[in-house]
């Protein structure tokens, strides 16, 4: 590929309901199916609501082993605990980056806001085989911590982890080497941002809509879960959609039209490992996952 090489999509679709936990209703971008795409990420599931019967059950305790689970809240609370004693709330805007390693026992506890509504995102991390068993490790980062980069054009960009025009997000030294980003683009504006060789690129439309390459071209990458008689497909990607670069190029330009869009941007490097997935278990074979919930029933799972 040239020096100056534009990133395309690969394929998009949309997020689908699902109930999770104790019965929040939730929509998941992707997960399990779409194994190995996205790697090194697993899941983004999307839970927004105003009805504190969708997402009040929660996600009670339960093991996480091999894997980051990165809860991102827009609005709203969400009350935490784990097996190493950490406890409190995670409220708009705040950011729990928590690194389960060789196993951490935690629950999560949508509370919403004072009118009922809760929004937020959690996006699982993949981690390679030989940091797996690592020790757990907790990031709980405040709104205040995140930095907002407004550029020249009026795009806003939230810097969870990776960098923009020189200013680095608070989550660093993170193996895949992830970059994770909330962007608002006001109408009629544009967004480049480099992004490394190689590296999976996702995009995640939180609102509005927007085009996520030059070609806005419908019929230049798979539109996957669509009519496959559709012939007046929508060029522009809209709320709940999941865009998938190719892993060629060295950037990425989105374009917004008479519609401002708001979208969540994240990278990392591939693993290229064996992944053996049951529920909150990520391992690379199925000897790992079995010795997980042996240990889980014994009561062994938590290391140290």
């Amino acid at each position: 590929m040239g020096k100056n090489s534009q990133r395309f999509i690969e394929k998009i679709w949309k997020s689908a309901p699902t109930i999770e936990g104790a019965g929040v209703h939730l929509k998941r971008a992707f997960g399990f199916h779409e194994l190995p795409l996205l790697d090194p990420f697993l899941l983004l599931d999307d839970f927004r609501s105003e009805n504190p019967a969708e997402y009040k059950a929660g996600f009670p305790w339960h093991p996480h082993r091999g894997i980051e689970t990165i809860t991102y809240v827009l609005d709203g609370d969400v009350e935490h605990g784990d097996s190493m004693g950490h406890k409190g709330d995670i409220s708009s805007g705040d950011v729990q980056w928590m690194t389960a390693g060789s196993g951490i026992i935690h629950q999560e506890m949508p509370k919403g806001n004072k009118k009922g509504q809760m929004f937020g995102f959690q996006l699982w991390a993949n981690l390679p085989a030989k940091s797996k068993m690592m020790d757990p490790r907790y990031r709980s980062i405040k709104k205040k911590e995140i930095p907002l980069i407004t550029t020249q054009e009026g795009v806003k960009v939230r810097l969870i982890s990776g960098e923009v025009e020189g200013t680095q997000g608070p989550v660093q030294d993170i193996i895949t080497g992830p970059e994770y980003f909330d962007v608002e683009i006001p109408q009629g504006k544009s967004f480049t941002h480099m992004v490394k060789e190689g590296h999976n690129v996702f995009a995640y439309v939180i609102e509005g809509e927007a085009y996520f390459d030059s070609l806005r071209a419908p019929f230049a990458h798979e539109a996957a879960g669509k009519n496959y008689f559709d012939m007046t497909p929508s060029c522009p990607c809209g709320d709940g959609t999941l865009v998938l670069y190719k892993r060629e190029g060295n950037h990425l330009t989105v374009t917004t039209d008479k519609r401002p869009v708001r979208f969540l941007l994240a990278s990392g490097k591939p693993l290229n490992e064996l992944i053996a997935w049951y529920g909150p278990i990520v391992m690379n074979t199925q000897a790992e996952l079995r010795e997980a919930f042996l240990e889980y029933r014994e009561g062994t799972f938590v290391k140290g």
